[in-house]
């Protein structure tokens, strides 16, 4: 075998439907069409979710909720998430950068830092968010936070 008598698997390679390329073609005429009516006509589309008389699915489904276009979503980092990376990083100072070189949250993220889990060292911890009892473990060990 060499690359002179490669061919593609049998059944594989099928041929272009080529409509309205005249009667000899044999889909010259009404080009597969059939005769007459709104889908033979050029510029037909079908509205997304018609269903032909039928009240649609859509309007059929009450509204309902809120999205509020003011929410800010955070990125939850728990405290002892916080006491693990200082343990393995050696720092005493954290802020959004180290987290996301190590994967906790990305760059883009707002962080919120949470009270779950213990602290055991003094940490400066740089967030946009802390809820009460992160605040009071930090300063409880003598560590500041900074938000952002």
């Amino acid at each position: 075998m060499d690359l002179s008598n490669i061919k593609p698997a049998k059944g594989s390679i099928k041929k272009r439907k080529r409509i309205a390329r005249g009667q000899g073609s044999g889909k010259g005429g009404t080009s597969t069409k059939g005769h007459k009516g709104q889908k033979s006509r050029s510029g037909y589309s079908q509205r997304i979710g018609g269903e032909g008389g039928q009240m649609p699915m859509l309007r059929r489904m009450p509204k309902y909720g809120f999205k509020n276009i003011n929410r800010i979503e955070y990125k939850a980092v728990n405290i002892g998430a916080l006491q693990e990376l200082a343990d393995r990083k050696k720092v005493d100072a954290i802020d959004i950068n180290l987290l996301a070189e190590n994967g906790m949250v990305s760059k883009k993220d707002k962080v919120k830092i949470l009270g779950n889990g213990e602290l055991n060292t003094k940490l400066d911890v740089t967030a946009h968010a802390f809820s009460k009892t992160a605040k009071e473990a930090i300063e409880e060990k003598g560590g500041k936070v900074i938000i952002i």
